[in-house]
């Protein structure tokens, strides 16, 4: 009987950087995420990006999180997910920004 490894969740480093004023490196994906979990642990917005900041993804406000769960995709795809490789920029005045995410061994 074959062990479908997909059941596995995989914890990879966490993803952080202290926001400056201008656009900064938050961290690159190594692997498709499950579930991610975007963390504004300062006092200021930040605007966050997957193009070195020049358009506006979301902008989150001082001390939100927000939980993405894919797995309860219901469109085409039958595994919705971001891409590994996906780099995050950040633009705060302040503060510290994490990006924390599970995924699927294979």
């Amino acid at each position: 009987m074959s062990i479908n490894n997909s059941q596995r969740a995989g914890f990879p480093a966490e993803l952080s950087a202290v926001m400056t004023g201008s656009s900064v490196k938050i961290g690159t994906l190594t692997n498709n995420p499950v579930q991610i979990i975007f963390d504004n642990q300062g006092t200021a917005s930040v605007a966050i990006s997957v193009d070195g900041g020049t358009t506006t993804w979301r902008t989150f406000p001082a001390g939100e999180a927000l939980v993405l769960d894919m797995r309860g995709n219901h469109g085409i795809a039958p595994n919705f997910t971001m891409d590994a490789g996906t780099t995050f920029y950040g633009n705060g005045a302040s503060g510290t920004f994490s990006i924390s995410y599970l995924y699927a061994q294979n």
